[in-house]
């Protein structure tokens, strides 16, 4: 067995959570290898919606412009039943919103990202599967198995299973996997339609029998292309690969099934039936069977072996949340990661991990089981609130260990753990256009945003002083000018809130400060701010 040069992390899975989670390790220049047992991506259009939210990491990862280029807009959904129009669904975002509803096949989203990846000088080692691991206080050591099939030996500081529902890491560190599964099969395929109907609209069109039950199903998906759709709907009979295990002994039966793929003429008689209006389906670039499981595990990780993404929860697709939730997984432990190689975590920041991402997991997986029960239309939230959750805009981490909350009586809508919105109007003494709060958080880690002067307390300079301190220089800091205001030069960078948008989407009076972490949250809101209090809030995150 060959010995190999040890390695910070090893990440298990090149799919999307495991890319964006070695992007997101090298990017602070963490060592890391990843691996995959395939030979290549595989060309399947299955996780195809990106929500607002992964585009804000997206974007903060300096990725989201190649995105943008490649995905196409998804504007909302148009309903049929049995034949006939129930209307329309417009995904519209509160205008602050920097980001919309975005459709890209998975095998793009991965080949984006690997790119990227590769600007950091680490490539996938395809055909290389993990056999084996074991831990110890200082480390893992793993046995991958190579496309020769020879045997190779890792050693690690950390391991991270992104090996989706069948996972080897989640099995190894004996994770329980409670759940169910959905008894209905599902054909998918990929294929161009020349209907008529609005561009960057989803069709969902279903029968309803006499008893009330839908018996028949077809939901489409708008893809890059000319009429273009990843459409999903009810297996025949005499496709069906119904099975009560995986064949690998886990009991789960989730994804893609072995056996017959759906031809185009299986295809062209679903369209026959439920298309809201005449059509040929063409050019079938890929088809599947495929079962939906719901399943979440016990914990994130134990000691310095961690899961992600579908090696962590599976359930229904409805609404697109599966492959967005595992990349922010992934988004979430990269940087904790990095500060635990660096000696610069405290000591319960990994275990935050667990703490935050877990109940995340918990309500997507509830929630979009009943959503596959019963339907969007019968959640009983309230329209715009289910439309910021299913952007995953609402998505927080109130509870986190290693955020300060607010005490009880402070009515502040923004607290600690809630994603740091976006803001326009943001203008500088040189440049001669606005900027966005995103573009100066483009690319950097912690970054403490100072509102105002601060004349009668701790200045900016003593709070960007000691963000310095505390992080060891591993945070930066932003003053945000009311508009109009006089300023005293500080050496920090600053800008004007030149449209009030800073003030309005924080809540921020002069004296403020926002800490915000590398995944897009909050750590602290401090109000007003003070050396002191902003020591003792990033003293949750970093070591002493």
């Amino acid at each position: 067995m060959a010995r190999s040069a040890s390695t910070g992390v090893l990440v298990v899975g090149a799919g999307p959570v495991g890319l964006t989670l070695a992007a997101g390790l090298r990017s602070s220049g963490v060592s890391c290898r990843i691996v995959d047992r395939l030979p290549a991506r595989l060309p399947y259009a299955r996780a195809v919606g990106v929500q607002p939210r992964t585009l804000e990491l997206f974007d903060r990862m300096g990725l989201v412009r190649d995105v943008l280029d490649a995905a196409v807009p998804m504007r909302g959904q148009l309903t049929y039943e049995n034949g006939v129009a129930l209307g329309r669904v417009d995904l519209v975002l509160p205008p602050e919103v920097p980001y919309g509803f975005a459709a890209l096949p998975q095998y793009e989203t991965e080949r984006l990202l690997e790119e990227h990846l590769g600007r950091y000088g680490t490539g996938v080692e395809r055909s290389t599967e993990l056999v084996a691991f074991a831990q110890d206080p200082a480390g893992v050591t793993s046995r991958v198995r190579t496309a020769s099939g020879a045997e190779e030996e890792v050693r690690s500081r950390f391991l991270v299973g992104c090996d989706g529902a069948h996972s080897l890491v989640r099995k190894g560190l004996g994770l329980t996997f409670e759940g169910g599964a959905f008894p209905e099969e599902y054909m998918l395929a990929d294929v161009e339609v020349g209907w008529g109907l609005e561009p960057g609209y989803g069709v969902r069109s279903m029968h309803r029998g006499e008893d009330g039950a839908v018996d028949d199903l077809l939901v489409c998906i708008p893809l890059p292309g000319k009429g273009r759709y990843r459409m999903s709907m009810l297996v025949p009979p005499e496709l069906s690969a119904a099975r009560e295990s995986s064949g690998d002994g886990d009991g789960v039966a989730h994804g893609l099934e072995g056996g017959t793929a759906p031809a185009l003429s299986d295809i062209q008689k679903v369209l026959d039936r439920l298309a809201p209006e005449p059509v040929t389906a063409s050019a079938l670039r890929w088809s599947s069977v495929f079962r939906i499981s719901h399943r979440l595990v016990d914990r994130y990780g134990e000691g310095r072996v961690f899961v992600a993404g579908d090696a962590a929860h599976i359930h229904p697709p409805t609404g697109a949340q599966g492959m967005n939730t595992g990349v922010q997984d992934a988004g979430n432990l990269a940087w904790k990661l990095a500060l635990a190689l660096d000696g610069a975590a405290h000591a319960r920041l990994l275990a935050s991990y667990d703490a935050e991402r877990h109940p995340v997991g918990e309500e997507v997986v509830g929630r979009t089981v009943r959503h596959a029960a019963e339907g969007v239309q019968a959640d009983p939230t309230e329209p715009r609130t289910l439309l910021l959750r299913e952007a995953q805009l609402l998505v927080g981490h109130r509870e986190s260990p290693v955020v300060t909350p607010l005490p009880e009586a402070d009515g502040a809508a923004l607290r600690p753990g809630d994603r740091a919105p976006d803001c326009g109007g943001l203008t500088g003494d040189i440049a001669a256009y606005p900027v966005r709060l995103f573009d100066l958080l483009r690319g950097r880690g912690h970054v403490l945003l100072v509102y105002g002067d601060h004349p009668a307390g701790d200045t900016p300079a003593d709070l960007a002083a000691a963000a310095r301190e505390v992080t060891g220089g591993r945070m930066e800091t932003y003053r945000i000018l009311p508009a109009g205001a006089s300023h005293e030069p500080m050496g920090i960078p600053h800008h004007h809130d030149s449209r009030g948008e800073f003030a309005q989407q924080y809540g921020a009076d002069e004296g403020a400060a926002f800490a915000v972490r590398p995944d897009g949250c909050l750590t602290a809101r401090l109000q007003p701010a003070t050396v002191g209090a902003l020591k003792e809030a990033l003293g949750k995150v970093f070591a002493p």
